[in-house]
């Protein structure tokens, strides 16, 4: 459940053009966060920020808001897909301050420094994020800030216990986990800022929880269902028909409705740092 395709991952949701709806309605859901840890970290108008991994634009759109005409934002994915989304909607929404670029962070080059480096859901699927952390921190200028917002999968659950719900998160986590993703890279921030060489960051954490009819959460996570299916098949977890996937929305709804219960999305945790002037 992340953005877009990240440097040197394995990355099992693709970039169909359901996906990228369902990152849209996600970028929706966590928006508030992430404009909260963006203003805790201290952007602000006239910055020049550099979103990575920035998938079909919803973080550099929120940041591009935060810096105004003033400031400069520039998206770079590695997928050309999520990258043309992104210019569209640029073109389409009239947004003049936000630049979208198909390339690896760690490998270009650009023309000046940044005051700041964010990033929404890309550690995660980096091999080494210590290193990515690293050769990040390299774009930014001195004195520049870092944030980032990874999950802790440990924090999707529902209560009380709905089985859909429950197995959907098991589902997640063993395919991001054969696949070689930390599924608890939010809970890892601080030793992996530190391990780059970076000041100890500052953190927060949210979630969204809710429910009954209509919850935002119950498309979101049948949709994340939709998109890994196809692996999820190949690694033998489960078959089309345990899965079921046309009527796994309404299954999950229909049971935490009836248990009068709620749902809770991963957690969503920030870490943000200033490098030292």
């Amino acid at each position: 459940m992340q953005d877009s395709a990240k440097p040197g991952n394995q990355y099992a949701l693709g970039h169909s053009q359901q996906e990228l709806e369902r990152l849209g309605t996600q970028g929706r859901m966590f928006e508030p966060f992430t404009r909260q840890l963006f203003q805790e970290a201290g952007l602000e108008a006239g910055m020049r920020v550099l979103d990575v991994g920035s998938g079909s634009g919803d973080v550099s759109f929120l940041a591009a808001s935060l810096v105004g005409a003033a400031g400069m934002v520039i998206g770079v994915d590695r997928a050309e897909e999520a990258v043309g989304t992104a210019r569209a909607r640029a073109q389409r929404l009239g947004v003049t301050n936000v630049e979208f670029r198909v390339g690896d962070v760690a490998e270009t080059s650009f023309e000046h420094s940044f005051d700041a480096v964010v990033g929404r859901l890309v550690l995660m699927y980096c091999p080494q994020p210590v290193d990515a952390l690293r050769k990040f921190g390299r774009q930014v200028r001195r004195g520049g800030i870092m944030a980032f917002q990874e999950f802790d999968f440990e924090g999707a659950r529902s209560y009380p216990a709905a089985g859909i719900v429950e197995q959907c998160v098991q589902w997640m986590i063993t395919v991001f986990q054969r696949m070689g993703n930390e599924t608890r890279m939010g809970m890892k921030f601080r030793s992996a800022f530190l391990d780059a060489g970076l000041p100890a960051p500052s953190m927060r954490l949210d979630a969204t929880i809710g429910g009954g009819e209509g919850h935002v959460m119950y498309l979101v996570i049948a949709e994340v269902i939709r998109s890994l299916q196809p692996v999820i098949e190949r690694f033998g977890i489960a078959t089309a028909a345990e899965i079921g996937i046309e009527s796994l929305r309404g299954r999950m709804e229909a049971e935490v409705v009836q248990g009068r219960g709620v749902i809770v999305s991963p957690s969503l945790i920030g870490a943000w740092t200033r490098l030292g002037s």
